[in-house]
């Protein structure tokens, strides 16, 4: 297609320089107002908004100055408009961004301790993310108004993410076991077409079958085991608010007995709390060191079925513990049937940085690693319960897994 061509399929009206002149003030800031002319009206108002977070000069609206960041309690009556502002103005993605920068620039996370700015927040992971941070030292006027952005958020999630979740794993658990003797309403008539083609009568256009394949019949006890491992240090905070949702989710399912350890330098069992997330995030501590090796000896010990576990390391592999225990750890469980994956991250934030040399160890034992989205998650744990293998399920996926021996 020529450029002639693409130009005249563009049905976007192009800019006045009167609309062109302001957008470039409205990037540039207060300084290109000789240049760019002056704003007003609603495009004044976005300037304000983004000026009290990137001015350059320090001062802004929200009572701060680059010589002091710390939030105080006066300025939270300011803050909560500018919250109220850049959700009126912005779309949600950039209002993401915008209250993540202030938490970032201005040091305001005291500030989500007091109710007037919960209420204004845009409630997301990673507003989350910060009140689980948080939750040690919110006051008791704050606590419910905290509960109810969580659940907010957690039930926004779950109502996203369960379908799939629960689609996912039920039919790959139907599918994992074969049943040749099966009652009518069990038959899985596609397979039993495909294996019956060669017995096609002609005569009456049907297929005589010979043999019947149908799903597995319901398991009474559970078919498989879901470790859900959890490095809960500061750079996982997204990883641990999707993998407490997931793991509530699964947790639900009569046929797979889900177990949710988090850890940093110390250990804890979420595991009876997985009917709740919004009590299991509160349950968890961000921050902190982290002693993956440990972690990994306390799931190893509570695994009762080898071959029908599926362990799931969720961390960025900055190992604070002894690293040649984790790596003999790993290759013990993978040599007695776990099926063993390590996922960098578990969140819709990017490629994340995380030890290479350490990655590339545990491949080269047969633990792949790799970043997941919460998209994929729910097909990767139903090609975990297939028992297919991770690697090239993750290549279909895009999902770019670390080479054998290659950091």
């Amino acid at each position: 297609m020529t450029a002639d061509t693409s130009a005249s399929l563009d049905t976007t009206p192009p800019l006045s320089e009167e609309e062109r002149l302001r957008r470039w003030r409205l990037v540039l800031g207060g300084e290109a107002e000789g240049s760019c002319g002056k704003l007003s009206g609603p495009m004044a108002e976005m300037d304000q908004a983004l000026a009290a977070l990137y001015d350059a000069d320090g001062k802004n609206g929200l009572g701060k100055s680059s010589e002091r960041r710390g939030g105080r309690g006066g300025s939270s009556p300011s803050v909560a408009r500018w919250l109220g502002d850049i959700r009126k103005y912005f779309p949600t993605p950039v209002v993401q961004v915008m209250q993540r920068d202030a938490l970032e620039r201005l040091d305001l996370r005291e500030l989500l301790l007091q109710p007037e700015m919960l209420e204004s927040a845009h409630a997301d992971v990673h507003l989350v993310a910060n009140l689980i941070a948080l939750s040690g030292v919110i006051p008791a006027s704050t606590k419910e108004t905290a509960r109810m952005v969580v659940r907010k958020v957690v039930d926004e999630l779950l109502k996203k993410l369960e379908e799939p979740m629960r689609s996912a794993v039920t039919g790959a658990l139907d599918r994992s076991q074969r049943n040749r003797r099966p009652r009518h309403s069990e038959i899985d008539w596609n397979r039993t077409i495909r294996a019956n083609l060669r017995h096609w009568q002609e005569e009456y256009r049907t297929i005589v079958p010979q043999q019947l394949i149908g799903y597995g019949r319901k398991a009474r006890s559970p078919q498989r085991e879901v470790v859900l491992c959890i490095d809960q240090s500061g750079s996982m905070a997204a990883s641990v608010v999707y993998s407490s949702i997931f793991g509530a989710v699964m947790a639900s399912l009569p046929a797979v007995a889900t177990k949710m350890v988090v850890f940093d330098t110390n250990i804890v069992d979420l595991t009876e709390q997985l009917d709740d997330p919004v009590e299991l995030l509160f349950g968890v501590q961000l921050g902190g060191g982290t002693d993956i090796n440990g972690a990994v000896g306390y799931c190893q010990s509570i695994i009762r079925e080898p071959r029908n576990t599926i362990l799931v390391l969720i961390s960025d592999l900055y190992e604070g513990g002894v690293e040649a225990n984790l790596l003999r750890r790993a290759a013990s469980l993978v040599e007695s049937g776990v099926q063993f994956i390590t996922l960098l991250a578990l969140s819709d934030e990017g490629a994340p940085s995380y030890d290479r040399a350490l990655a590339a160890k545990l491949a080269a034992l047969g633990v792949p690693s790799f970043a997941c989205t919460p998209n994929a998650f729910p097909d990767l744990m139903a090609a975990a319960i297939r028992k297919e293998d991770i690697n090239a399920w993750a290549s279909t996926q895009g999902l770019v897994a670390t080479p054998k021996g290659q950091p």
